[in-house]
């Protein structure tokens, strides 16, 4: 699943591939926030992400993007 991050200040998103489910991100985001804490993702290559939940501007879930090659 394809995840754009927005962070406060920054002009571009992060964006990772993981394989996550949008439940476990929402669950992983809600308890960084209460805790303010950081925001811990890892991606589908095994690098982490890591952003601190106060400068989170936005998440976007999104779903995974077969890529197709040829006429369809």
């Amino acid at each position: 699943m394809e995840v754009k991050i927005g962070v406060q200040h920054a002009q571009r998103e992060l964006v990772l591939d993981t394989d996550s489910t949008p439940e476990d991100i929402e669950a992983r985001l809600t308890e960084a926030l209460s805790a303010s804490g950081v925001l811990r993702l890892a991606d589908t290559k095994g690098r982490s992400v890591v952003v601190p939940a106060d400068k989170i501007a936005y998440i976007e879930l999104g779903s995974p993007s077969a890529s197709t090659v040829g006429f369809r």
